[in-house]
């Protein structure tokens, strides 16, 4: 898997943002850029796999990871942010100045859903919580299942079931 990220732009806009939807707490998501810019990825040959947002008082940061089977690559991202700079120029939906980045998840790919954690059953995964779960806040280990409301995690010799509510954000971890 290659990593690449492209900086686009520094752009104005006037709308303001809509509420925010949440896959549990895992990857805070803006519903409306979802339905946004997730067509148009989809009509251009790629998966969206997630969107980070962050808002400041100064300029924003919106970052979107985009897939497809062969792995991404520079100008697969440079299509990509020139299409979505268009729909995002035209339909305002982030208020103030924002820079635009589109990535490929790279080695440590982030996990936006729980359908993306059962893609990687049987892979190492990097939990942050946003609470302690039984003394932690990080759990690293193996992703043994996914069902109902929790992940079951392989820590050494141990099995934790982690509530998915307790999510913040997981990454696979790469292995070298």
């Amino acid at each position: 898997v290659i990593l690449v990220s492209v900086f686009l732009s520094n752009v104005v806009c006037k709308v303001g943002l809509e509420p925010i939807f949440c896959f549990w707490k895992m990857y805070i998501q803006n519903q409306k850029l979802h339905d946004l810019l997730g067509p148009e990825i989809t009509a251009m040959g790629f998966e969206l796999l997630g969107i980070e947002l962050s808002n400041s008082s100064s300029t924003s940061f919106l970052r979107i990871y985009i897939d497809k089977s062969e792995g991404i690559n520079i100008d697969d991202c440079v299509l990509v942010s020139q299409q979505l700079t268009g729909i995002l120029d035209v339909n305002n939906p982030i208020r103030g100045k924002y820079n635009l980045e589109v990535s490929s998840p790279g080695l440590d790919r982030p996990l936006f859903t729980d359908e993306q954690l059962k893609k990687h059953i049987g892979q190492i995964v990097m939990i942050k919580l946003h609470e302690k779960y039984k003394g932690k806040r990080r759990i690293i280990g193996k992703i043994e299942a996914v069902e109902d409301l929790e992940i079951v995690i392989k820590c050494n010799e141990n099995k934790e079931n982690i509530p998915l509510d307790l999510i913040n954000k997981a990454n696979l971890v790469a292995k070298f």
